[in-house]
């Protein structure tokens, strides 16, 4: 906070120095550009400024701001997962909020050697949302809190240099001069978004129904919790190919269910 002396100070450099913003802040070594011109503002509308300079109120109230924190600790500490729960902040405001309640979490956040490695399923759902995506790929990135590079070669890697990295870009090249190589490129990209967006679909319903975390495992659930999952989603997908992506025998399946049942 400035008193104001300062600001009265800043103004009248400001005014002569011929209203140049940079200039004056250099020689003073404060405050910020929108501030000071907020000053002048101040000063050419009241002929005066306030004595007592008041701050605007916050944004968001302290327990708000405990509530983002507390969730992004209690949730695996994804800022993506926390964002898209609450509605707010934005990511660099959690980063903030999260720094300073947890100067160690800097790990979590800053950098590509600090960053935990991800997963396989991880990144199969990553790349089914840059695949999927109606934005631009910044954006995807920036909700998934990895840098945009990154997301591209996580989709080389399952998809290979090749493949679209948008479906909305899905368009026969003019230079392609084999129509039945192309139609064939066409369906595997569209049988590999088809095993994504399983992919995804099974991430998210170990969030909703069983409570894991976004980037959990599928093979390390048990098997009871693999018969939720292929419950919650066997009329869009089919029995067989829910068994066999999660590794579970029909026999196991069709057990664990009659107990459910009976329960």
């Amino acid at each position: 906070m400035y008193s104001y002396e300062e600001r009265l100070r800043a103004v009248k450099l400001y005014l002569t120095l011929g209203k140049r913003c940079k200039v004056t802040i250099q020689q003073l070594g404060y405050p910020t550009k929108n501030a000071l011109k907020s000053w002048h503002e101040e000063f050419e509308r009241r002929g005066e400024l306030k004595a007592v300079y008041a701050r605007s109120k916050p944004k968001y109230s302290d327990e708000q701001r405990n509530v983002a924190v507390e969730h992004w600790a209690s949730h695996g500490r994804c800022f993506s997962f926390t964002l898209k729960a609450l509605g707010y902040p934005c990511r660099q405001k959690l980063t903030a909020w999260v720094r300073e309640r947890y100067p160690e979490a800097r790990r979590y956040v800053t950098g590509k050697a600090g960053r935990p490695t991800a997963s396989l399923s991880s990144k199969r759902a990553a790349v089914y949302e840059l695949c999927t995506r109606t934005g631009s790929a910044q954006e995807v990135a920036g909700k998934l809190d990895v840098d945009r590079v990154t997301l591209y070669n996580w989709k080389n890697q399952l998809l290979g240099r090749e493949a679209p990295a948008s479906m909305k870009r899905e368009k026969p090249s003019p230079a392609v001069a084999d129509r039945n190589a192309l139609e064939q490129q066409v369906e595997t990209l569209r049988r590999d978004i088809r095993n994504l967006q399983l992919e995804h679909d099974l991430l998210k319903k170990a969030n909703d129904l069983l409570k894991k975390d976004l980037g959990v495992d599928l093979q390390l659930l048990s098997n009871r919790e693999k018969t939720m999952l292929v419950d919650a989603l066997k009329e869009e997908y089919g029995l067989t190919g829910l068994l066999e992506r999660l590794g579970l025998a029909r026999s196991s399946y069709f057990y664990h269910r009659s107990r459910v049942r009976v329960a």
